[in-house]
């Protein structure tokens, strides 16, 4: 199949230096509007890979993001975000990026060219096949992304993968494969730009539906949300007050007794 790299194509913009802010903005704005739209068409992809996440989860599987440099960073504040939004433990969603935590903020150079260094870094966890492995690379030619996820297939642990470009190596590798095509980018080749927005996006989709799937989610509410600070406190006590109809101060005293918003509801008894 052919392999064309739209994330590297000249963008449809030039002499960019020339241009005022208010116009480099409304074109840079006239670009990321086309992102749901590419996400859109990615969506039947997107419910497949899903499916899989939840049944290796409720198998008592991980789900593991594997990445470089943006890709890397963004599966990382994923996973990282879903303790305290779902009250999961945070060995169940795992991030990790090329060339290790140094890498968050500082671009490691070549970690990402090693095709070896992914699987070694998901031994590291002791990964089997109850576990799920998504690779996360714009570009789709990621070594360190596909080497890992070739490796996963041939020990049977499931796998998929978010890309930017259509028919790339780490499609044709992933079992799962998401492919969001979002074009060039404004500026030439910079894909945490489209190609970082269409990912952020299609995780979020990801691990939200995985949660509610899994019972995280009651109604429209977090119940199983941590409470780590004033602001989350306050949140749940007013979920707790329209959950159960009591006042304010009944409602914080049962969700500081019982530490979450789900099981200060199971446990409340009508007096």
């Amino acid at each position: 199949m052919s392999f064309t790299k739209t994330t590297e194509q000249d963008s449809h913009y030039d002499h960019l230096e020339n241009m005022s802010v208010a116009a480099l903005l409304s074109n840079m704005n006239r670009e990321d509007k086309t992102v749901p739209l590419a996400v859109e068409k990615a969506l039947p992809q997107i419910e497949t890979l899903v499916h899989q996440v939840v049944a290796r989860l409720e198998k008592g599987g991980r789900l593991f993001y594997l990445g470089a440099g943006t890709s890397g960073r963004l599966g990382i504040v994923d996973a990282s975000e879903c303790p305290p939004t779902f009250g999961v433990p945070h060995d169940l969603v795992i991030g990790l990026i090329a060339g290790g935590d140094p890498a968050i903020r500082k671009a490691v150079e070549f970690a990402e060219d090693s095709k070896e260094q992914g699987w070694n870094d998901l031994q590291a966890f002791d990964i089997t096949e109850n576990d799920f492995v998504i690779g996360i690379a714009a570009s789709g030619t990621t070594p360190y992304v596909i080497g890992a996820l070739e490796i996963c297939n041939a020990k049977n642990i499931g796998t998929g993968c978010i890309t930017c470009n259509q028919n790339s190596p780490l499609s044709q590798t992933a079992t799962y494969p998401i492919e969001v095509i979002v074009g060039p980018e404004f500026v030439t080749g910079s894909s945490r730009m489209k190609a970082g927005t269409a990912q952020k996006l299609v995780l979020n989709m990801i691990s939200t539906a995985t949660m509610i799937q899994l019972g995280k989610v009651k109604g429209n509410k977090m119940v199983n949300m941590q409470l780590s600070n004033h602001k989350l406190v306050a949140r749940g006590t007013r979920m707790v007050m329209d959950a159960l109809h009591i006042e304010e101060h009944k409602a914080n005293e049962l969700l500081l007794k019982y530490g979450s918003v789900r099981n200060a509801i199971e446990n409340y008894e009508h007096k």
